[in-house]
């Protein structure tokens, strides 16, 4: 049989270029970076080459990037590090708790992380809404922002459904806002921003000057690269402390011996969207159209479903739909058996029986977040891969609405 995957929101696989690039430093040129002798000097250069690639593409300086095993890691540093440097460095104003602004679909990791913070005592968290079609209204941050606000989280490309929030807009409005305050005479009132860009790394432009953020997060594993990298970028002046004690590896930032390999990695992958123009070109709108082919048959052709979130403000590569009479595990597992790889939502919460946060942040109920199904393109999918999944899909609707007794109207 052949396998047909279509869950790359899940992982990647690593390009050969990647591959090729990182496979001398697994034993050959296998130095620690921190040791001070020719060995460790081999490593401490390719970390710092890498470092570079990773500034170029985001546009920033060398020392703003910050390696992590993850965007998970990247997101836990930049928001406990924000407040372990708030409540560290005011002493005598323990009282003042800050502020903190997200939205009610983020990643977990990043929900998890202020929930911490705010059970805790350390913060008061807004969780914004985000409405039927999954985006965030600008409008919402400005009128949500309070005289405690100091640390604003929202996600460029939902991981679930795709969506593309307004990051640049939100950007300025809080640019705006920090030099109203400055020329007020607030020079404690600083609001940072931070994103976390693991699902549009591939495909929007991460420029952080352009985007007006102060802290972007990202994971090598999302965009060809390796499982087990990350970076954080950091903008200098950004109040945020280490979160993990240990060595003075990464300016202080972050403990632990390099991942020489996966670094380099990270780095190649990156250069790979930038000059084979990846994340702009053909292949996007090669990929567009093809995601676009694949909505507009499933909804013309199955019955009973609908897509969730915003058909226009979305990633080229993600189709998010609700099938009605369907449990969405067992449609994966079915699908599975017809040789289709696919996810019901985040790759991090399979195996949890609870209805998707992000369909139910969307006002789905229960019963059409848990059937739901994640159609994820890669850069190789083809048009006859996707019209091979569509039978298959066709098909295995229809038993499984045929086993539980819910047979709707006749399929197309």
């Amino acid at each position: 049989m052949n396998r047909i995957y279509l869950d790359y929101a899940a992982t990647t696989p690593v390009d050969k270029s990647v591959l090729k690039a990182m496979l001398p430093y697994f034993s050959q040129k296998f130095g620690n970076p921190m040791s001070i002798h020719s060995f460790g000097y081999e490593g401490e250069a390719a970390v710092e080459k890498s470092r570079k690639i990773t500034a170029d593409f985001l546009h920033c300086l060398p020392d703003e990037v910050i390696f992590t095993s993850g965007a998970t890691e990247s997101n836990n540093l930049a928001i406990k590090g924000f407040s372990k440097k708030y409540h560290f460095s005011q002493p005598g104003k323990k009282h003042f708790i800050p502020h903190i602004i997200t939205t009610a679909f983020e990643h977990h990791c990043v929900l998890n992380s202020v929930k911490f913070l705010e059970e805790s005592g350390q913060a008061e968290v807004t969780y914004l809404p985000v409405y039927k079609d999954g985006i965030v209204r600008v409008e919402d941050v400005k009128n949500a922002i309070r005289d405690n606000t100091r640390f604003i989280s929202i996600m460029y490309v939902n991981n679930e459904i795709g969506t593309v929030q307004p990051i640049e807009k939100i950007g300025k409005l809080i640019k705006d806002i920090n030099k109203i305050q400055s020329r007020l005479g607030g020079t404690e009132f600083k609001i940072l921003f931070h994103t976390d860009a693991t699902q549009a790394i591939n495909y929007f432009n991460c420029d952080v000057q352009k985007l007006g953020v102060d802290l972007l997060s990202l994971s090598g594993h999302k965009f060809y690269g390796p499982k087990g990298i990350g970076a954080l970028y950091v903008k200098k002046g950004s109040f945020i402390k280490r979160i993990q004690d240990g060595g003075d590896q990464e300016f202080g930032m972050r403990a632990g011996t390099h991942n020489v390999p996966g670094i380099v990695g990270l780095a190649e992958a990156l250069a790979g969207i930038k000059t084979q123009s990846r994340g702009f070109g053909t292949k996007i709108k090669i990929m567009t159209s093809l995601r676009d082919y694949l909505i507009s048959r499933v909804l013309k052709e199955i019955p009973e479903v609908k897509l969730n979130g915003s058909k226009k403000f979305r990633s080229p590569n993600n189709a998010n739909f609700s099938l009605a009479n369907v449990e969405g595990e067992s449609l994966i597992l079915s699908l599975n058996r017809e040789g289709i790889a696919c996810s019901t939502g985040s790759a991090c919460s399979t195996g949890s029986l609870e209805p998707s946060h992000v369909l139910l942040a969307l006002g789905l109920p229960p019963e059409e977040a848990h059937g739901s199904l994640r159609v994820s393109l890669g850069k190789d999918t083809t048009r006859k891969e996707i019209e091979v999944f569509i039978e298959k899909l066709k098909k295995v609707v229809k038993k499984l609405r045929n086993i539980s007794g819910n047979v709707l109207k006749e399929y197309k």
